[in-house]
């Protein structure tokens, strides 16, 4: 009985949150070990599906390095990477594109489908979604020396209409992080980035980043349940954050920046974790707040 009595309890503190997001716009990043685990590939699928049924509008936005890299290594392809970016040549874009298009968006559908959702498939090239061109890197190691990326691409510009369309009909989108360059040409983007700009362009309520960390340490070295735009910035300047974490965050900060709500970055390898950091009071991970 006790059990039961504390699903309750948890069902009403979600009651608030469930009120104050119905009809907003989640933008969710799906990606890390929890698209390598089935259980925690199940709990995120059934998460998104919750969050339909209770009136949000989930926009899911995925990525697949490790996948990728696989089978590039099968097909004895070498891996190359610049400030943590695959260096993507037109031989490895067809992998890139395959993989991630052809086999990861189709088994996060038909995962939600399968119980119960209404998912449907994108890329960037759909309905014009993600306009791109190609990235302009350079060495850090030398700033004077160029790096060519190959058909890795940087966002121009982003119309949301396809997704306001899927949208209005009840579907969940399911976007690949492929962009579409001005002859047709496709770019290899990176999905953070994807997400970021597509939470911008729906001025989305919130912005979720799925990783593999339990969120941003603070100056202490302990998970920060909630933190400022400046505060992030400051984090960065004294080197507390630093690493993969640092794109991360800045991705995080443009999006708020650019009206968007709220920015969480969570655990993605905790079941549920979508679900704990809505709707629970203390959350699990780490909420960027503005100023």
């Amino acid at each position: 009985m006790q059990k039961a009595i504390n699903k309750a309890k948890m069902l009403t503190e979600a009651l608030p949150y469930i009120k104050a997001f119905s009809n907003k716009t989640f933008v969710v990043k799906f990606g890390g070990n929890a698209m390598l685990d089935s259980s925690l590939f199940n709990s995120f699928s059934l998460d998104i599906i919750l969050l339909s049924y209770v009136g949000i509008r989930p926009v899911i936005v995925h990525g697949g390095g490790p996948q990728i890299g696989e089978l590039m290594s099968r097909l004895g392809m070498e891996s190359r990477f610049v400030d943590g970016l695959r260096v993507t040549d037109k031989e490895a874009f067809e992998i890139v594109e395959m993989v991630l298009v052809g086999k990861i968006n189709k088994e996060i559908v038909g995962h939600i489908n399968k119980n119960g959702g209404k998912a449907v498939g994108l890329s960037g090239k759909d309905g014009g979604l993600i306009s791109a061109r190609k990235m302009k890197s350079v060495d850090m190691n030398d700033p004077s020396r160029s790096v060519d990326m190959g058909m890795v691409g940087e966002i121009t510009s982003v119309n949301p209409t396809v997704i306001n369309t899927l949208d209005s009909n009840q579907f969940i989108p399911v976007i690949a992080p492929i962009g579409a360059g001005a002859d047709g040409e496709g770019y290899n983007i990176n999905a953070d980035t994807v997400a970021g700009e597509i939470s911008s362009a729906l001025k989305a309520e919130k912005l979720i980043l799925l990783t593999d960390v339990e969120g941003v340490k603070g100056g202490k070295g302990h998970v920060v349940s909630t933190m400022s735009s400046g505060e992030v910035k400051g984090l960065i300047k004294s080197g507390k954050i630093a690493g993969g974490m640092i794109p991360k965050v800045n991705c995080c900060c443009r999006a708020l920046d650019n009206g968007v709500g709220k920015a969480h970055i969570i655990d993605g390898r905790i079941e549920h974790a979508v679900l704990l950091e809505i709707f629970t009071d203390g959350g699990i991970g780490t909420q960027i707040t503005r100023e």
